[in-house]
């Protein structure tokens, strides 16, 4: 269910409408009768390793000269 209030509304009422939003509903502020915000939930981000390689991998030497099957394979 959505629940649809006005700026003054929602200013008077706000602790009301946060517990709303946590118990799921979904809450809309309108200006006018125009909606412009939604009231959501906030998760705080999760904590995440710097980088997209997976810890323990061996780093490849970039610089290294290619073996001649790699080589190959490049050329083909």
């Amino acid at each position: 269910m959505s629940v649809t209030v006005n700026v003054y509304e929602a200013k008077a009422r706000l602790s009301e409408l946060i517990s709303l939003v946590e118990a799921g509903e979904e809450v809309i502020v309108a200006r006018n009768g125009t909606p412009v915000v939604r009231l959501d939930l906030f998760f705080p981000p999760t904590e995440r390793a710097l980088g997209f390689v997976a810890l323990g991998a061996e780093p490849v030497d970039f610089y290294a000269p290619l073996t001649d099957d790699d080589l190959a394979v490049w050329e083909a």
